[in-house]
């Protein structure tokens, strides 16, 4: 579980209320997005383009993921 917490530290944060969990969804949502967005940009590049694009598959898993552990976190499922 610490490997966890030092890997998604976003996802652990205390959370209250389902508003504070929806906040902390749209937080990561919003990280993502921007995120794809200058991978893409830097994805055109035709030399390191395959490079980022697999950088950038990777970062929208590690989001999905933060945001499915934000979510264990919040019901109490993860101790």
């Amino acid at each position: 579980m610490d490997m966890l917490k030092k890997f998604f530290p976003l996802s652990f944060q205390p959370k209250a209320d389902v508003a504070a969990l929806v906040i902390n969804i749209l937080i990561q949502l919003v990280v993502s997005v921007v995120a794809g967005w200058v991978v893409s940009i830097v994805a055109a590049i035709p030399l390191i383009g395959i490079i980022f694009g697999l950088v950038g598959s990777l970062l929208g898993l590690y989001f999905l993921a933060g945001i499915a552990i934000s979510c264990l976190d919040y019901f109490k499922i993860l101790k």
